[in-house]
């Protein structure tokens, strides 16, 4: 078992039992090890303690980083929406396929297309001459399902494994590596576009709500458009969807896994403490 899935295993626990506000004794004995084998294990995955950990999964905590999260937004509004956003250190340009481009299907184009662990289990990436234009966590492993999604994406494209590529940029992406650039390319109309750009200005350890998104893009009265749009991204992470979360702090459905989106939004918090201690 990996450590993402012991810490999902964990999530799941939780859920079950919230009620009964499980201690960090009660943690460790479902998981079968010592407390100090249940600090080591959240050290290594997110240098988070459990007790961080615990806090990070309330809804109190939830409501916290919404209210960080508007205030990002706020400041996004002023600066504009279409300059590369921040992930840990990331910078990232996100670009819209061309409609030349989605007609064509791709044609001319090798995209290369890999599986590589991550934090959060095994995951596919996909590059084109433009970018990473898919990047989605795998269900029960099945290599096929993405196979065949990105080749759905862009039929008349020539499809390249190369796990060796995918490694170094799914790195990359998890590792927020100082002054390392990413270009993505995604698929979707002029709104889905600007929701998908407003999201990479949300930092890792923020959170916003689908109605701060759609006040942030000018559209107050779009919230059940903008999470439309947040449903149809396929750039998984890179594009944080993750960070989308209901007003009363209900964290909320993720399209790979509501264990995984809780994960994440730990998992981050956990980077942005140990990135503020280092300062």
């Amino acid at each position: 078992m990996s450590d993402y899935e012991r810490i999902a295993k964990m999530i799941r626990y939780l859920d079950q039992f919230q009620g009964e506000q499980p201690s960090l004794q009660d943690l460790a004995s479902f998981m079968g090890m010592s407390p100090h084998h249940l600090h080591r294990l959240f050290s290594s995955w997110a240098s988070i303690t459990p007790k961080d950990f615990l806090q990070c999964l309330t809804a109190a905590k939830a409501r916290e980083l919404l209210r960080e999260g508007r205030s990002v937004l706020d400041t996004s509004l002023e600066v504009g929406l279409s300059g590369p956003g921040r992930l840990h250190d990331l910078c990232v340009k996100l670009e819209g396929a061309t409609p030349g481009e989605i007609k064509s299907g791709g044609a001319e184009w090798e995209i290369r297309v890999g599986f590589a662990d991550t934090p959060f289990g095994e995951a596919c990436v996909a590059e084109s001459p433009r970018g990473i234009c898919h990047l989605s966590f795998l269900e029960g492993g099945d290599r096929e399902v993405a196979w065949e999604k990105i080749r759905g994406e862009w039929p008349a494209a020539a499809l390249a494994k190369d796990d060796e590529r995918a490694a170094e940029l799914l790195a990359g992406v998890f590792s927020g590596e100082p002054g390392k650039g990413l270009r993505a390319l995604v698929r979707g109309t002029d709104f889905q576009v600007r929701v998908w750009q407003a999201l990479i200005q949300v930092p890792a350890g923020s959170l916003v709500s689908y109605g701060q998104l759609a006040a942030a893009i000018g559209k107050p009265e779009a919230s059940r458009a903008v999470g439309t749009a947040v449903g149809r991204n396929e750039l998984a992470f890179l594009i944080p969807c993750h960070r989308v979360i209901r007003e009363t702090g209900v964290i909320g459905n993720y399209r790979w896994g509501r264990d995984r989106k809780r994960a994440i939004i730990a998992w981050e918090n956990g980077m942005r403490e140990r990135s503020h201690a280092s300062c």
